[in-house]
C-alpha cells in the first residue's frame, strides 16, 4: 500500500510531461522499420525469383535468414545496449540498417542476397531490444507502459501490413530492389528526430560483455533452427544430427555460463518463474502461426490465384487491422479479466484460423481467406501485447534491454520458426509432384525447385504442356499449404492449453517488482 502511495506523485508528473509520447512516436518508426522488412519480401519473392533464380533451398534461406541472425543477436545486443546505451546503440542500428538496405536493393546473385539480409538481420538485432527498453525506463507508470507497448506492438503489425501494401505499389512499378530502398528516408527521420528526442538510459553497473557469450548464443540459436527447417524439409540426416548437437551443445555452454558470470548477458533465474517462461512461449508462438500463414498466403494469392503484388497485399491487410484494433486494447481487458485468458484465447483463435486455411483451394473465394486473415490478426494482437508486458514488467528497468531482447528473440525466432518450418512442408509437400507428360526434363526440373521456378518454365513450352505443368504445380503448393495449416493449428491450440496453465495467477498490476 505504501509503495502505491509512493508512486502516485510521480506519475501525475509524468501526465503532465508530453515528451514521453513524442519519443514514443520515434521509437515506432524503428519498429516500422524492422516489421516492414520482414513482411516486405514475401510480395518481392516472385520478381526476386524471376532475376536471381535461386533454388528453392536458397529462396528459404532468403526468406528466413533475416530472421535467423536477428533472433541470434537479440540477446547479445539488448545486454550491449544496456551497457553502452539504448539510445546509442539504437542510431547506430538504423544508420547501420539503411546502409545495408542498399546492398540488399542491388544484390545480383542468390548468394549476395542471402549475405545481404544476414547484415540486414545484424543491424536489426540493435533496434527491436533497444525500442522496447526505451520504452521501459520512459515509461513509469504501469498502465501507460501498458498502453505505450500496445502502441509499439500496433506498429509492428501496421508494418507488416504496410509492407506488403507499400512493396506491392513500388513492385507495379519499379523492379523488385525497391521495396528495400524505402528504408532509407525511413532511417533518416529516425536518426534526425531521435537525436534530440530520445532520452539515454543504461544499467549503471552492467560490467564487461561477453563475447564468447554472444558467440554461443548465435551459434546455438541458428544450428538449432537450421536443423528443424532441414529435417522438415529433407528429412533425418547426418547434416541435421551435427547442426542439433552443435546447436544445443552452445546452448548449453551459453547457459551455464550465465550461471558463472558476475554480469551475465542473462539473467537464467527468469526463466524459473512460471509467468515469465509462460509469456516467452506464447510470444513465440503466436509469431509462428502468423508470420507463417502471412509469408505463404502471398505466394499463394499471387502464383496461384493470379492476383497483381499491391492486390496481394492488400488482400493481407485484414490480419494487420485485427492485429492493431486488439493490440491497443489488450492491456486493458488484461486487467479486467485476466492475463491468461486474454493470452489462451488469442492463440486459440490463430489455431482455428490456421485449421480454416487447411480448407483453401485454388478457386477459394476471398471472403474466407479474409476473414481467416483478420481473426489471425485479432488473436496475435492480444497475445503478443500481453506476453510482451509480462516479460518487459519482470524485471527492474536497469535490465529493461536484457528482457527486451528475451521478447524479440522469441518474436523473431517464432519468425523464423514460422516461414522455415511450415515452409518447409510446403517444399517438400510441392516438390514430390508429378511431372505432366509432355514436359521436357530441365523444365520439370527447374518447376520442382519452386512454384515461381514452375510458372517461369511453363512460358517456353507448348500451351498445352505449360497449362498442365502450372496445374500440377500449383495444386502441389496448395496441398502443401494445407498440411502447413494443419500443423500450425495444432501447435497453436496446444499452446492455448498450455498458456492457460503457466499463465495462471499472472496480473498486469505492478510493473516495477522483480521476482
Amino acid at each position: 500500500m505504501s509503495g502505491t502511495r509512493q508512486l502516485a506523485p510521480t506519475q501525475s508528473v509524468e501526465v503532465k510531461n508530453p515528451g514521453r509520447w513524442l519519443a514514443l512516436a520515434v521509437l515506432v518508426l524503428a519498429v516500422l522499420l524492422v516489421a516492414v522488412d520482414a513482411t516486405v519480401l514475401g510480395l518481392a519473392t516472385p520478381s526476386l525469383s524471376e532475376d536471381l533464380k535461386p533454388s528453392g533451398t536458397q529462396l528459404l534461406w532468403i526468406g528466413d535468414i533475416y530472421s535467423f541472425v536477428i533472433a541470434g543477436l537479440l540477446v547479445s545486443m539488448g545486454s550491449l545496449g544496456d551497457r553502452i546505451g539504448r539510445k546509442k546503440l539504437l542510431l547506430i542500428g538504423a544508420t547501420a540498417f539503411g546502409a545495408v538496405s542498399v546492398l540488399n536493393a542491388y544484390a545480383t546473385s542468390p548468394e549476395m542476397m542471402i549475405v545481404a539480409r544476414a547484415l540486414l538481420g545484424v543491424a536489426g538485432a540493435t533496434l527491436m531490444p533497444s525500442t522496447l527498453a526505451l520504452i521501459r525506463n520512459i515509461f513509469h507508470d504501469p498502465k501507460e507502459r501498458s498502453l505505450a507497448i500496445g502502441i509499439w506492438g500496433a506498429t509492428a503489425s501496421a508494418g507488416a501490413a504496410i509492407g506488403p501494401v507499400v512493396g506491392g505499389a513500388l513492385l507495379q512499378h519499379f523492379y523488385w530492389g525497391s521495396v528495400f530502398l524505402i528504408n532509407l528516408p525511413v532511417m533518416a527521420v529516425l536518426v534526425l528526430v531521435g537525436i534530440k528526442l530520445l532520452p539515454e538510459s543504461k544499467n549503471p553497473v552492467s560490467g564487461p560483455w561477453d563475447l564468447i557469450s554472444v558467440g554461443l548464443s548465435l551459434v546455438g540459436i541458428i544450428g538449432v533452427v537450421y536443423a528443424i527447417k532441414e529435417l522438415a524439409s529433407h528429412g533425418l540426416s547426418v547434416e541435421v544430427v551435427a547442426a542439433v548437437a552443435i546447436g544445443a551443445a552452445a546452448l548449453y555452454a551459453f547457459v551455464r555460463r550465465q550461471y558463472v558470470l558476475t554480469a551475465p548477458l542473462l539473467d537464467m533465474r527468469l526463466f524459473k518463474h512460471r509467468g515469465f517462461s509462460g509469456a516467452v512461449l506464447a510470444d513465440l508462438l503466436t509469431v509462428f502461426g502468423l508470420s507463417g500463414l502471412v509469408f505463404f498466403l502471398s505466394q499463394f494469392l499471387q502464383l496461384v490465384q493470379g492476383r497483381e503484388p499491391l492486390e496481394a497485399g492488400l488482400a493481407e491487410l485484414p490480419a494487420a487491422v485485427g492485429a492493431v484494433v486488439t493490440g491497443l486494447i489488450a492491456g486493458r481487458y488484461a486487467r479486467r479479466f485476466s492475463v491468461r485468458g486474454i493470452v489462451a484465447g488469442g492463440l486459440a483463435a490463430i489455431g482455428l484460423a490456421l485449421a480454416v486455411i487447411t480448407l483453401v483451394h485454388r478457386e477459394t473465394g476471398y471472403p474466407l481467406l479474409g476473414a481467416a486473415l483478420l481473426v489471425v490478426g485479432l488473436g496475435a494482437g492480444f497475445s503478443f501485447t500481453v506476453t510482451a508486458d509480462v516479460i518487459l514488467s519482470s524485471v527492474p528497468k536497469e535490465q529493461a534491454g536484457s528482457a527486451s531482447a528475451v521478447s524479440e528473440t522469441a518474436y523473431e525466432l517464432g519468425a523464423a520458426l514460422g516461414i522455415a518450418l511450415l515452409g518447409s512442408i510446403v517444399t517438400g509437400v510441392y516438390q514430390g509432384f508429378p511431372t505432366p507428360a509432355g514436359v521436357p526434363s530441365g523444365a520439370a526440373a527447374a518447376a520442382h525447385e519452386s512454384l515461381g521456378g514452375a510458372v517461369e518454365a511453363s512460358t517456353g513450352l507448348a500451351p498445352d504442356a505449360s497449362t498442365a505443368l502450372v496445374s500440377a504445380a500449383q495444386d502441389a503448393f496448395v496441398d502443401g499449404l494445407n498440411i502447413a495449416a494443419g500443423v500450425g493449428a495444432a501447435v497453436l491450440l496446444a499452446a492455448a492449453v498450455a498458456a492457460w496453465f503457466l499463465l495462471k495467477g499472472q496480473k498486469l498490476e505492478d510493473g516495477l517488482e522483480h521476482p
